[in-house]
């Protein structure tokens, strides 16, 4: 048997159309476009400016099981259905996140799809892009060089260095970096104090750029990022610091969203890259909004499974932007779900139905949560060689003992011949208009009771604990005037609880918060559970060592 080729060499051999011919599909001028290259581009602001008029297509949220080490494939599922839709004649545009360089060298891999679904230039995507994160990088860390500047020349606004909150950002893993101390060597050197690194993708500014609707909304925004306290724990902002100007100037082209085209040649708009277990984890409003204006039908996906990136997309981006989602796909593969069902990845080949129908729980339990945002569902079986039929017929009938429909989907191997079916069913079920979406929780309620409210209905846990000074510093928030802010709850990504080992379908968990910090400028607050980390570390044996440039220029090993 022939081996399938890698993702890289897939993309490798792509017929590219010149980035112009991918705009014209959705009517957007040469004029409006600032090229990378051949095959990238941003599109202009007063393009998008100009689009406010125009009616809104349908939005698709595609979003997945818990993750596991066998695989769902839900950004290779987006863009699947993104050509898929084309394919049957729908005018339809893909909204993804930007790979973090972070993943691409640890462990995880990058995020431009897979096999005959993906997005490319896959290694420009991957790699530096359109120079976005870095951008966002150099705004955030301007911002941390300025206070300890203010601080160094005499803190005229009496910022207590003992208070102050604001980290600095690398967009690598490098756990080394987690707890540092700045400014030793002497008084020329600042003031010693206690401080660390976060990843680009956890920080303010990444999400400040990803839910801003405009310019004016971005200065604002940033603006009210609070860097520290002074000792009378009276916040003190980016703005006392005067530094909102000059961070805007340096995320001016990072605010508008990237066109680039699938292995089919149609269009997708890959902005932004908030991580969904750490930040909010939805591709920009901007690009976004874009998109319901030029297509009749929008795909976008949200980071790792619908308890995170479901869950902030509905509470977090659509309350913000106004969005409305039409319909939702929650991808699930027969590997993973054997997986939750506790077989082995070692044996994950072999056929195991009453496995797959123990795992099965863990879909359920998504499709329940998904369907408590007033959104209808729609499960895409994303099929692996190794998938028996009597295990895709227990699946079938176990989701649709549940009232939703799946469908065998096979985009990776065939491209969007391999997904016409979901296609058409997503299609109608958009065009269908049941959707009656809301948040699941009021702007009004508490912090702590937004926090409850999630871990109760989504996470299906019993209880909340947290640390005396969490629970003082959410009050202190309240009295600040940000009790109305949604909350932003960072755990691991693994299981509904806060233990990764926790797999299925657990309940009756206890959540414990460790930390909360205030992303005022963002607008919301973010809850660190159990044992996340804002800072991720490189694996034993990271993809980095695998990863090589050929004497022709050529990228190896990114996957």
């Amino acid at each position: 048997m022939t081996a399938f080729p890698s993702d890289i060499d897939i993309s490798r051999a792509a017929s590219k159309l010149p980035i112009a011919e991918v705009a014209a599909r959705l009517d957007i001028p040469d004029e409006a476009l600032v090229p990378y290259g051949r095959d990238k581009a941003k599109v202009e602001r007063a393009f998008l400016d100009g689009l406010s008029g125009r009616p809104d297509g349908k939005l698709i949220l595609v979003t997945a099981i818990n993750p596991t080490p066998a695989g769902e494939g839900k950004t290779t599922t987006t863009v699947g259905l993104g050509d898929g839709l084309n394919a049957i004649g729908r005018r339809a545009a893909i909204c993804l996140r930007e790979p973090s360089l972070g993943p691409c060298f640890g462990q995880k891999g990058g995020a431009a799809g897979g096999g005959r679904a993906q997005v490319v230039p896959m290694e420009d995507i991957n790699l530096h892009f359109t120079g976005d994160f870095h951008a966002i990088t150099s705004a955030h860390n301007l911002l941390a060089a300025m206070v300890d500047n203010h601080i160094h020349w005499g803190n005229a606004l009496g910022l207590d260095p003992r208070r102050v909150v604001w980290r600095r950002v690398v967009d690598m893993n490098d756990r080394a970096l987690r707890d540092i101390v700045v400014s030793l060597g002497g008084p020329s050197n600042g003031m010693p104090r206690e401080t660390g690194f976060d990843i680009t993708v956890a920080s303010e500014v990444m999400a400040i750029v990803c839910l801003a609707s405009d310019i004016a909304d971005l200065e604002a925004r940033l603006g009210r990022i609070v860097v520290g306290y002074r000792q009378d724990r009276s916040a003190v902002t980016a703005a006392d610091l005067k530094a909102t100007g000059a961070m805007a100037a340096l995320l001016r082209d990072a605010m508008l969203p990237n066109l680039v085209q699938t292995l089919e040649n149609n269009p997708a708009f890959v902005h932004g890259g908030p991580f969904a277990n750490i930040a909010h984890g939805c591709n920009s409003v901007v690009a976004t909004k874009a998109a319901l204006k030029l297509a009749d039908y929008v795909v976008t996906e949200a980071g790792f499974g619908a308890d995170l990136g479901a869950e902030k997309f509905f509470d977090i981006k659509c309350r913000m932007a106004g969005l409305r989602p039409d319909a939702t796909v929650i991808v699930a593969t027969v590997r993973a779900l054997k997986m939750n069902g506790g077989v082995a990845r070692s044996a994950l080949a072999s056929e195991n139905v009453e496995a797959l129908r123990k795992g099965a729980a863990n879909l359920g339990r998504h499709i329940e949560n998904v369907r408590g945002f007033g959104v209808p569902v729609i499960v895409a079986i994303n099929h692996f060689a190794t998938d028996t039929a009597a295990e895709l017929d227990a699946l079938k009938a176990y989701v649709a003992r549940m009232g939703v429909e799946a469908v065998v989907c096979r985009h990776w191997a065939e491209g969007s011949s391999g997904i016409l079916e979901l296609a058409q069913k997503v299609a109608a079920l958009a065009d269908g208009g049941t959707a009656d979406f809301a948040p699941i929780y009021a702007d009004d309620l508490s912090l702590i009771g937004k926090v409850e409210t999630v871990v109760r209905r989504i996470y299906r846990g019993k209880a909340v604990t947290a640390e005396p000074q969490v629970m003082k510093e959410l009050e202190r928030f309240e009295a600040a005037g940000f009790g109305h802010l949604p909350v932003c709850l960072a755990k691991t990504p693994y299981s509904f609880s806060t233990d990764p080992a926790l797999i299925g379908a657990p309940e009756g968990h206890i959540v414990h918060i460790r930390d909360v910090r205030l992303s005022a400028g963002a607008g919301f607050v973010v809850v660190i559970c159990g044992d996340i980390l804002t800072m991720p570390g490189l694996p034993r044996t990271p993809a980095a060592e695998h990863i090589s440039l050929g004497l022709d220029g050529l990228i190896e090993g990114l996957s």
